[in-house]
């Protein structure tokens, strides 16, 4: 399709605009955290590493930040195991309902995070409370899988929906049992996918606060729900700015990392 100059014009400076928008507020809190100014008065008098100090003897954001790290590797966790075997249920058989199945494993992602923290709160108190379980790590984990187990799927289908199933159906009539077969040459079709999909679930779990407050218990703080509580306290302003800063790179490593195992097309799903 050929642009007109004009329209090329129009359109770039439509997405230097869009890209403004979205990461000058981005540089802002970087700057921030070296202001040494605690007020982050503008433009800053100088750089200063005292709130990066700061930051990093604060108890607080040490332990949210644990926190956030074991919610989202175990949200990671549950996502790649029960992403995958729907996945390949989906992807590699025939059976009643299979539409279904698949619009029920990606609507979590597109609910609003409120109705999902408020439906599963319900569960919660319905469910755990009676048994004596109350809101905790473990309730956040399994809320952050809800919708962590989608960008697991879709990622896994996508690449067995590239791969056709004759490489496994070879291998067994070479005489490979099913275990076999999926270790030697399944797996490695798909091992990328796995690793973008964890990356991508990871990330979305790390910095999701919504879900979070409504199944987090007393007690039980993430990294973003820290950020939130904090925020308005005028003496906490340049750590919050720290552990943001930190926030933002923590998550854009692993999303950065799953682009870039996704970008291999019919390359990455070939048998050599």
């Amino acid at each position: 399709m050929q642009l007109s100059r004009g329209t090329r014009i129009a359109l770039g400076v439509a997405a230097l605009a869009g890209f403004a928008v979205i990461y000058i507020p981005l540089l802002l809190v970087l700057v921030n955290s070296f202001n040494p100014d605690r007020s982050a008065g503008w433009p800053p008098p100088g750089l200063t590493g005292h709130w990066w100090q700061q930051a990093w003897h604060n108890s607080g954001a040490r332990g949210a930040l644990w926190t956030s790290v074991k919610a989202g590797l175990g949200a990671t966790a549950i996502a790649l195991v029960l992403g995958t075997l729907i996945a390949f249920a989906v992807a590699r058989y025939r059976f009643f309902g299979r539409d279904t199945v698949s619009f029920v494993v990606v609507l979590p992602i597109a609910l609003p995070g409120i109705v999902t923290g408020i439906a599963l709160n319900s569960a919660f108190a319905t469910v755990l409370q009676p048994l004596g379980v109350g809101l905790g790590l473990f309730t956040v984990v399994v809320g952050h899988a809800t919708f962590c187990i989608v960008v697991v799927f879709n990622n896994v289908v996508a690449r067995l929906r590239r791969t056709s199933g004759s490489y496994e159906e070879a291998a067994m009539d070479l005489g490979a049992h099913t275990f076999r077969a999926f270790v030697d040459v399944t797996f490695p079709l798909v091992r990328s996918a796995l690793f973008a999909g964890g990356l991508l679930a990871f990330a979305l779990s790390f910095d999701e606060i919504v879900v979070t407050t409504f199944t987090a218990g007393p007690g039980v703080e993430t990294l973003p729900i820290w950020i939130f509580e904090n925020m308005t306290r005028p003496q906490q302003a340049p750590v919050v700015s720290v552990v943001a800063v930190v926030l933002v790179l923590l998550s854009v490593l692993p999303v950065h990392l799953a682009q870039r195992l996704s970008a291999d097309t019919a390359s990455g799903s070939r048998v050599r």
